[in-house]
């Protein structure tokens, strides 16, 4: 075998190797974009399905809640919205995330009628549109996911150049818009009327803030009055039982001055306060 005829058989190879990478490479893109549509198309017989549900939850809710003719109105004017939205994913979703946040408010003006929510009818179309909803979720995860991957080929190199060749291009992704994926903000506000404040603790060792201690309790006796003997000796052997009312002392000190009683310090030395008899004298023997 001559050398050219070996570099020739060399180079047929290489072309060979090269066509087939080619031909696979473009194989791989038409079956990415061949995955997409299908999911895709889906996705759209989940979102026909759920128009074609909401008419009769209407009707149902229609027949029990006669005065809610704003919310129903809503709802058939986003579901007509959504229906002849087509076009691309990101109008679809912009459509049918407008008659998500109808058919919402729907079921919560539906939870203030009873007869309503024990409707048989009403609660079979509540599962059938939950079903759906389920469905279309599945069926956008699984979407976005073969879009993600063709939209990779699509801008890598050398699959580019394939998929610009071919007329490959990418796709749009089918998601809620950024003001439905935001997390709801909680905001706990201090000065809402419904706030209560709690008492100060007490530190320890010592009594709470801002209270008065109180002052120590004084030990209960029977009270004294001036210039009276104690029970039980002859200074108070002839006092009356109680004590004395008030302002006796100070007539019985008067009268002492005057001389009906003697004023007579007790608390001097040899001095003593007696109280006159109130029992007659005795005779003399």
């Amino acid at each position: 075998m001559t050398p050219v005829l070996i570099t020739l058989i060399v180079l047929l190879v290489i072309i060979a190797l090269i066509v087939m990478w080619l031909v696979g490479m473009h194989n791989s893109l038409i079956g990415l974009r061949n995955r997409t549509q299908e999911s895709w198309r889906q996705i759209d017989v989940e979102l026909k399905r759920r128009h074609d549900l909401i008419p009769n939850l209407v009707e149902t809710v229609k027949g029990f809640a006669t005065h809610e003719r704003g919310t129903l109105d809503d709802v058939m004017r986003a579901r007509s919205a959504a229906v002849s939205a087509g076009g691309s994913p990101a109008e679809t979703a912009a459509a049918e995330q407008q008659l998500t946040g109808a058919v919402g408010r729907l079921m919560a003006v539906a939870e203030a009628y009873p007869q309503l929510q024990a409707n048989s009818n009403f609660l079979a179309l509540q599962q059938e549109l939950a079903s759906t909803e389920d469905r279309i979720a599945s069926g956008r995860r699984y979407y976005n996911a073969t879009v993600r991957e063709l939209n990779t080929k699509v801008e890598s190199f050398p699959s580019n150049m394939i998929a610009k060749q071919f007329g490959i291009h990418q796709e749009q992704y089918f998601e809620a818009e950024a003001q439905a994926r935001s997390t709801p903000q909680v905001n706990f506000d201090t000065n809402s009327p419904r706030t209560y404040e709690s008492a100060p603790e007490p530190q320890h060792g010592g009594p709470s803030q801002g209270a008065t201690p109180a002052a120590p309790a004084q030990p209960a006796g029977p009270a004294q009055t001036p210039g009276l003997g104690q029970p039980g000796t002859a200074e108070g052997a002839h006092a009356p039982a109680g004590g004395l009312p008030a302002g006796a002392a100070d007539n019985a000190q008067g009268a002492g001055r005057q001389g009906g009683v003697p004023d007579t310090n007790p608390h001097q030395e040899g001095g003593a306060l007696s109280w006159p008899s109130t029992q007659p004298d005795k005779p003399q023997q």
